[in-house]
């Protein structure tokens, strides 16, 4: 079992997961983050820590998916291994729903 992070974190990318992670399992993308799945070791620390609920074991109905886009995104995104400030817009965009058709491209996670 590994965790993911699903599109709730998209336009929000609070980091108090980050300051928890034991492996520094976690990759920032420009309005994202991800968790590479072979890196993960199942703690299960992260997930209480978002604010959001965007952190989810695989084991929940939808997860395969969001396994995948995690391990290619974090091949290519760089590792983050501190707390840094969420998105400016993070309290607004927290709730919002389908985020993902709104506002993910492969693009918008190529930098920082």
């Amino acid at each position: 079992m590994t965790y993911i992070v699903n599109d709730k974190c998209i336009m929000c990318k609070y980091t108090d997961c980050v300051e928890v992670c034991p492996v520094d399992c976690f990759y920032e993308g420009e309005n994202m983050l991800v968790i590479h799945p072979d890196e993960c070791i199942d703690c299960g620390v992260c997930e209480p820590e978002c604010p959001p609920e965007a952190i989810l074991p695989d084991t929940e109905p939808g997860a395969e998916a969001w396994v995948s886009l995690n391990k290619e995104l974090a091949e290519i995104w760089p590792n983050i291994t501190q707390r840094l400030d969420p998105m400016p817009q993070a309290d607004a965009k927290r709730d919002e729903q389908n985020k993902f058709e709104a506002y993910f491209t492969r693009a918008a996670g190529a930098g920082n």
